[in-house]
Order: structure tokens, then sequence, then C-alpha cells
């Protein structure tokens, strides 16, 4: 079995194990769990959204320089 296989294998494992704890998390309720899901997904998503704006667009697409790469003159 190759690297890349055996590690496909693990996320689908790990996948099927979170599916699990999440469905038992809500009593064994799927549609529960879908729900909260989404609700948490979605609470996220507005932390992402939050973090995007304080972030200034030159270091978001990696404009920052480090200590070490600034020019002495």
């Amino acid at each position: 079995m190759s690297a890349s296989s055996e590690q496909g294998q693990q996320a689908f494992v790990d996948l099927e194990v979170a599916a699990d704890q999440a469905v038992a998390a809500c009593g064994g309720d799927a549609r529960e769990a879908v729900k909260a899901l989404i609700v948490t997904n979605d609470f996220l998503e507005t932390q992402l959204d939050e973090i995007r704006t304080k972030v200034s667009a030159g270091y978001a697409r990696g404009g920052f320089q480090g200590r070490g790469d600034r020019e002495v003159n």
C-alpha cells in the first residue's frame, strides 16, 4: 500500500470517528448532530471573517517582512 493511500485510509477512518462522536454527542440523533455542526461552522466562519478584517492586506498576501528581512541603511 502506498503512503498516499495509507493517508487516505487514515483520513477516512478519522472522518468516520469524528462523525460517530458528533452523533453520540447529540444523543444518537443524526439530525441534531447535523444542526449542531451547521451552527458550529457558522460560528467559525464568523470568527474567520472578523480575523480577516483585522489583518492588513499586505500581510495577508505575503508582503510582511520579518525583522531579519529588513534592509539596514
